[in-house]
């Protein structure tokens, strides 16, 4: 097995049937799957960046476009700018761009989730389309696991409301 080494130094691994043959210096290929490493302490850049959390949005709003109690905590007619405000949060929580920041400041979640009743049967509804989210993406284990455990605290946090069961 090669012994990668910062591709931004523009070095070189060694080993492998790299041109030359074996015990040659090879320089770093961006994608290449040889001299990739094997893990990153960056969890957006290891589960694939930006398609990834593209992809998380897209099936999450999909289901919550069908949904009608999930629907109606959306003021907005299009979904688009709720997808967009959550992909750049997620993608910043993750290790990604900076963006939601930038445009947004502090996510105060809570804060910003108050004006909607959110049920304890609006967390279940939400977790379970996210749930398909997280599927789709078809993550290795440890990271759909350290993904979902995130999800169900933050959804979770979320409740704000009694059941509406419990009103009556």
């Amino acid at each position: 097995m090669t012994s990668p080494t910062d591709p931004s130094s523009g070095g070189t691994a060694t080993g492998g049937s790299a041109p030359g043959g074996p015990g040659q210096p090879r320089q770093l290929l961006q994608n290449d799957p040889f001299t990739k490493p094997l893990y990153t302490d960056n969890f957006y850049d290891a589960v694939g960046g930006h398609e990834t959390f593209v992809k998380l949005i897209d099936v999450f709003y999909d289901g919550v476009a069908a949904d009608p109690l999930l629907r109606a905590m959306y003021p907005e007619e299009d979904l688009g700018p709720a997808k967009r405000r959550f992909l750049m949060f997620l993608e910043q929580y993750w290790g990604g761009p900076t963006t939601y920041g930038q445009e947004r400041g502090h996510p105060r979640l809570r804060m910003r989730h108050m004006p909607f009743g959110v049920t304890p049967e609006a967390k279940d509804r939400w977790l379970l389309h996210m749930r398909v989210a997280v599927d789709a993406l078809e993550l290795p284990p440890l990271h759909e696991g350290t993904l979902w455990d995130y999800m169900e605290r933050a959804a979770l946090s979320m409740i704000n409301s009694p059941s509406s069961g419990a009103l009556r």
